[in-house]
C-alpha cells in the first residue's frame, strides 16, 4: 500500500501536480461527474480546500463547472482531460506489472483481477465506514 501510495506521488509530480490534485482527477475518473461537495467528500477535503482544488483543476483546463441538469443551482465537475504526460509517466509501472501478469496463467490472472475488483470495493466500503463515523 504504501508503494501504491509513493508511485501515486511520483506520477503526480512527474505531471507537474500535487498529489491531492491527481487523486481527484482519478476520482472524476472511476465516479464520473460529482458535485464539488462529493467530489471533496471522497477526497477526504473540507470546503475551502475543494474549492481550491476545484480553481486548480478548472485554470488547468482538466475539470469544468457545469450546472446540474436536474438541478440548477449546484454545479457538477466534470473531467475533461488528464494530464499530458501521464500515459507516458504510468508506462514503466504498467510494464513492471503486466509483466508480472504475464508469468502467471489465465486461471491465475482471473483469480487476480477478481481479487483486485473486490479488494477495491472493499476499500470504498470500508473507506465509507470510516468516513461515516467520523
Amino acid at each position: 500500500m504504501s508503494a501504491l501510495m509513493l508511485h501515486g506521488q511520483a506520477s503526480a509530480k512527474a505531471v507537474d501536480l500535487g498529489a491531492t490534485d491527481l487523486y481527484a482527477l482519478n476520482i472524476l475518473k472511476l465516479f464520473g461527474p460529482l458535485t464539488p461537495g462529493e467530489l471533496g467528500r471522497r477526497a477526504g477535503l473540507t470546503t475551502g480546500p475543494t474549492t481550491r482544488l476545484v480553481d486548480r483543476l478548472e485554470q488547468a483546463g482538466y475539470v469544468r463547472r457545469v450546472p446540474d441538469a436536474d438541478d440548477r443551482r449546484k454545479v457538477i465537475v466534470e473531467l475533461v482531460t488528464q494530464p499530458s504526460g501521464l500515459d507516458e509517466a504510468l508506462t514503466p509501472v504498467r510494464r513492471k506489472i503486466g509483466g508480472i501478469i504475464q508469468g502467471y496463467t489465465q486461471e491465475q490472472q482471473a483469480l487476480l483481477f477478481d481479487y483486485f475488483a473486490r479488494a477495491a470495493d472493499a476499500f470504498q466500503e470500508a473507506t465509507e465506514e470510516l468516513r461515516n463515523q467520523a
